[in-house]
């Protein structure tokens, strides 16, 4: 018996709280995001992310909590990586190949939200 096929299409945005719009416009524009909507001192602002979208929202947050992590594929990691840290934002880790078929380095943006930039590798492509 086939499973009934999922209504969910795709994942259109992801929106992430900032206290700082200046410095994490600076940051993702540093990696290449373009704007394309708000910008350095609105209340929200939106990037595009390859066929999504990236959106940030201005709030006050006095705690970090544990929130996981994005995932964008890029087309090369390690250019990503070098762009990252030639603008003088440090990764967690440097560019590697891990087990279940990726490329990935992590890095965290100004307000402390984890990210994965990453691509698949040759022969991958069924995870």
């Amino acid at each position: 018996m086939d499973p009934e096929p999922s209504p969910i299409e795709s994942l259109d945005a992801i929106t992430l709280v900032t206290t700082d719009m200046d410095a994490a416009v600076r940051f993702y524009e540093a990696l290449g995001f373009r704007l394309a909507f708000g910008g350095a001192g609105s209340q929200f602002t939106t990037f595009r992310a390859g066929g999504g979208f990236l959106n940030l929202q201005v709030a006050d947050r006095t705690s970090r909590e544990v929130w996981g992590r994005a995932i964008f594929f890029v087309t090369d990691v390690d250019e990503m990586h070098r762009r990252a840290t030639s603008a003088g934002y440090p990764s967690e880790t440097e560019p590697r190949d891990a087990e279940w078929g990726e490329r990935y380095f992590h890095i965290h943006d100004p307000d402390g939200h984890e990210l994965s930039f990453a691509r698949r590798l040759k022969g991958d492509d069924e995870l």
